[in-house]
């Protein structure tokens, strides 16, 4: 889906939308990074599936773990325009290279037909000036404060999707439970980071 939508050969911003952004996301980041991982070591640990995603703790996990998922890819996609080299440990290219971000979706769905063409005229160039201007303009349509309150809402979402596992306090010896704590430290290592 990555590659279809943003060849870095050819630029076409029609392509991109909020919807394929998170398509991509849930597919190239969120599986493979955070669920496939945990479900790995629930299938090491004899975590057996349950017959109905109702009860499943697979299902749950999954539950929680692709919205986290997302929340890092958008976060790694603000990171890239907003975090300062020195900071973020590498030069942020998504704007150059053509990346279908969450940065430039956002843009895309705010801007108006003047601000489209910047987009339009600049994105996916390998220009520092052409750059600039798409930075400045994701400075003009408020980026910082879209991304704020996009990253205070997918925390307590996901919060509150990790409140949703249940308290086992009368776990049989020997068996193996999904744990709040886990989820959580997962949460908290990535909320807020810088880099």
């Amino acid at each position: 889906i990555d590659l279809i939508t943003a060849p870095e050969d050819h630029v076409d911003l029609g392509k991109f939308s909020l919807e394929k952004h998170q398509k991509i996301v849930i597919y190239k980041t969120a599986y493979y990074s955070f669920y496939l991982p945990v479900a790995l070591a629930m299938y090491m640990c004899g975590i057996p599936h349950s017959a109905t995603d109702d009860d499943d703790p697979y299902a749950l996990a999954r539950s929680i773990l692709i919205p986290l998922g997302e929340y890092f890819q958008v976060q790694d996609d603000f990171l890239d325009f907003a975090a300062p080299p020195e900071v973020l440990g590498k030069v942020g290219t998504d704007i150059i290279d053509n990346k279908c971000s969450w940065c430039v979706n956002t843009a895309l769905a705010l801007a108006s037909p003047a601000q489209r063409k910047v987009l339009d005229d600049n994105y996916g160039r390998k220009d520092p000036a052409a750059e600039a201007r798409v930075k400045a303009l994701y400075e003009e349509l408020g980026l910082r404060e879209k991304y704020a309150a996009y990253e205070e809402d997918a925390y307590r979402r996901i919060v509150g999707l990790i409140e949703t596992i249940p308290e086992h306090p009368q776990a049989e010896p020997g068996q193996v439970t999904l744990k709040r704590e886990v989820f959580k430290a997962f949460l908290d290592k990535i909320y807020k980071r810088q880099k």
